[in-house]
């Protein structure tokens, strides 16, 4: 039994142009210039499965591309009907190609956030006028809190952070491993002028 037919794609002569414009970019990504290789060549009248072979693709990746410039040509060809410039076909064109946002929580604390979070656990507890000799995740979860580093943060979080637990944590623990501190206060700090 054979295949069903791909989707026709049909490119317009200025939307050609536009393809080489992109493709001649410094700054096209690898992803968009493989989008824009199984358009073109889906235009020129090749099947998914040739575009597969040719350029060593899996089929639903070739099948996906196909599909989502199909659903998208009205509008690209209604913005070219209205006098779009070449600048906004440009970036339409892009967007069609573009990934799609994936699924999956965003990241809660910025990476700004961790920094401040890091430094905050070199600083002696002292200097915050703690009666503590070294930093608890409990302790630092609250300062941070404190200082407006962030909203809200759960110490076991903040444990996880230092020790390494999540892929923004460095790979040593940071509790265990900060050095003596020298007379200053600071973290690994050996004494006056380190």
């Amino acid at each position: 039994m054979p295949s069903p037919r791909p989707v026709p794609i049909q490119l317009t002569p200025h939307q050609r142009t536009l393809f080489d414009q992109l493709a001649r970019r410094e700054h096209s990504s690898q992803q968009v210039l493989r989008r824009l290789q199984i358009v073109r060549l889906a235009a020129d009248g090749q099947t998914n499965h040739e575009i597969t072979h040719q350029l060593h693709l899996h089929r639903e990746t070739v099948r996906t591309w196909r599909q989502r410039w199909a659903e998208a040509a009205d509008c690209l060809e209604a913005a070219e009907a209205e006098g779009a410039t070449d600048t906004q076909l440009l970036r339409l064109i892009e967007a069609i190609l573009a990934d799609e946002p994936r699924p999956g929580a965003p990241a809660t604390f910025s990476p700004e956030a961790l920094a401040q979070i890091m430094a905050l656990a070199c600083e002696a507890p002292q200097s915050s006028s703690l009666p503590l000799s070294q930093w608890t995740p409990q302790e630092l979860a609250k300062e941070a809190m404190r200082r407006g580093i962030v909203e809200s943060i759960s110490p076991r979080s903040v444990g996880r952070f230092l020790k390494g637990g999540g892929s923004q944590a460095p790979s040593e623990p940071l509790l265990a491993q900060c050095p003596p501190r020298g007379s200053d206060g600071v973290c690994g700090a050996s004494g006056p002028g380190v």
